[in-house]
């Protein structure tokens, strides 16, 4: 994976940032490379490999090219995991198998303009009929929705029931009634490709409800802990990313006659960088071991996510300290890094309510 970052994303990251083009090419390599696949059994054309080995993987991604790191961890992770784990056989022939060989494109709908951080405020509705559920409602800042052959949809099925009436379904984009807007312009992460998704009198089967009624909210807490260590190793990447390129531009750049990483002030930089990043490294993968021995481990996953995206926000915002006025210009990558990191304060949950939930921990 390294080698494919140094010689197939690297040199073509800036082309694709400047452009906003989803990134076909590398999405199908990395799906040849059986990346795609690498949380999933080799028995529904997975790769047979864990959490642990996913989230180096896209660390070393992030490293490259955040916005591909980003569509590829949807890809592996939020956007089939409900298809695997509830969808029939027909269904994991017919979407699951060509997604992990980056045939099908595939994107998970939570966020409505309304609920984010409330999940009770979801209001996108799934009406039961004789024959399956109808769908009505939007959804935003949908990772890979304008580019989605299927989508897995958080719906409510009973106002009244609130939370317990929440249930995810399994929704082709070739169904009647789906539609897109055009792809949002972004600040940063410009290849990840967002959008708004619309249903409007959108008819699925009942197979395509996925998991028992009533528990949509189980099934996003199943996979909770690994989309927010998911996103803490994206931000150890994109941190290995603002320090090597702030490593190499200190013993370059010469001031007062002589190269401003013998400076103290700009050593002080370099030193919080590393030791964020040896301590996000430690509590990230502290988690992905936890979470291969399928101990629960939510509250450690919401704190590796809270310290890590913290550290690379410092990181990269110290990168552009240290390059100066250049940090300024786009003809260096820190520009990149200072425009991306900000992705990562909102998926999984915002800092705010990390914050919240991580201290009732401790005084409950």
């Amino acid at each position: 994976m390294a080698r494919f970052v140094d010689e197939e994303v690297i040199p073509t990251a800036r082309e694709y940032d400047e452009s906003g083009e989803f990134p076909f090419d590398l999405f199908k390599k990395l799906a040849d490379m059986g990346i795609l696949g690498i949380r999933y059994p080799k028995k529904v054309g997975g790769s047979g490999g864990n959490t642990t080995l996913y989230c180096i993987s896209m660390e070393e991604l992030a490293r490259g090219l955040l916005s591909l790191a980003a569509i590829t961890a949807m890809q592996c992770l939020m956007a089939t995991n409900g298809l695997y784990l509830y969808g029939t056989k027909e269904m994991h022939e017919q979407y699951l198998r060509p997604a992990l060989r980056g045939e099908k494109i595939g994107a998970f709908q939570l966020t409505e303009p309304e609920a984010g951080s409330d999940l009770g405020a979801v209001s996108t509705l799934a009406t039961k009929t004789k024959d399956g559920y109808v769908i009505n409602g939007m959804k935003t800042w949908s990772t890979s929705g304008p580019y989605g052959d299927f989508h897995t949809v958080l719906c409510q099925t009973d106002p009244d029931k609130e939370l317990k009436g929440l249930m995810f379904f399994f929704i082709p984009s070739d169904t009647p009634g789906f539609s897109h807007s055009k792809k949002f312009d972004t600040l940063g992460t410009r290849t990840s490709s967002l959008s708004e998704i619309y249903f409007n009198n959108c008819h699925v089967p009942p197979e395509y409800m996925l998991g028992e009624p009533g528990r949509g909210l189980d099934v996003l807490l199943t996979i909770l802990a690994e989309i927010r260590i998911m996103i803490a190793s994206l931000a150890l990447g994109l941190h290995r990313a603002a320090m090597g390129d702030s490593i190499r531009y200190c013993k370059e750049r010469v001031q007062f006659g002589k190269p401003i990483g013998k400076y103290q002030l700009i050593q002080a930089k370099i030193a919080n960088m590393a030791v964020n990043l040896e301590a996000g490294h430690l509590m990230c993968y502290k988690v992905t071991h936890l979470i291969d021995d399928k101990v629960p481990c939510l509250n450690e996953a919401s704190m590796a996510k809270y310290f890590t995206v913290e550290s690379v926000c410092s990181a990269c915002d110290e990168a552009m300290r240290i390059f100066g006025a250049y940090g300024y210009s786009m003809e260096y990558n820190v520009q990149r890094y200072y425009r991306d990191n900000r992705f990562l304060l909102y998926g999984g949950g915002t800092h705010e309510v990390l914050q919240t939930t991580i201290a009732r921990q401790y005084l409950r």
